[in-house]
């Protein structure tokens, strides 16, 4: 069973990825692709993408934890650009060099839920 389907009817695809933002433990990121495959959606990271742009609580739901594919940090974060997710990044105990995290070290993946 995936993320999407436990999740009540009428949950919007933006309020899933908001939720499952609070499962990612301190200290580790996720990739899009990562966040979209458990939102019940594999081809949606760019969508992904644009929930995080629009996140209405920055400080409450931690969109900073999100990576690209190759843990490069967001060139447009929209709460303060890429000098800020990488502070917050950084803040969370996760080392930054060349704008990238490592991935090996704090990549983290959802549980399977098959």
């Amino acid at each position: 069973m995936t993320h999407r389907e436990t999740e009540p009817a009428g949950v919007s695809f933006r309020e899933r990825v908001y939720a499952l933002l609070h499962e990612i433990p301190h200290g580790k990121v996720v990739t899009y692709g990562e966040l979209a495959r458990a939102v019940g959606n594999p081809g949606a990271a760019r969508a992904v993408g644009g929930a995080l742009h629009r996140n209405p609580d920055p400080d409450g739901i931690p969109c900073f934890r999100v990576v690209d594919s190759a843990g490069r940090l967001a060139v447009h974060f929209a709460f303060g650009g890429i000098e800020e997710q990488k502070r917050r990044l950084e803040a969370d105990g996760i080392p930054v060099l060349g704008m990238r995290v490592d991935l090996r070290r704090y990549g983290w993946s959802f549980p399977n839920e098959e």
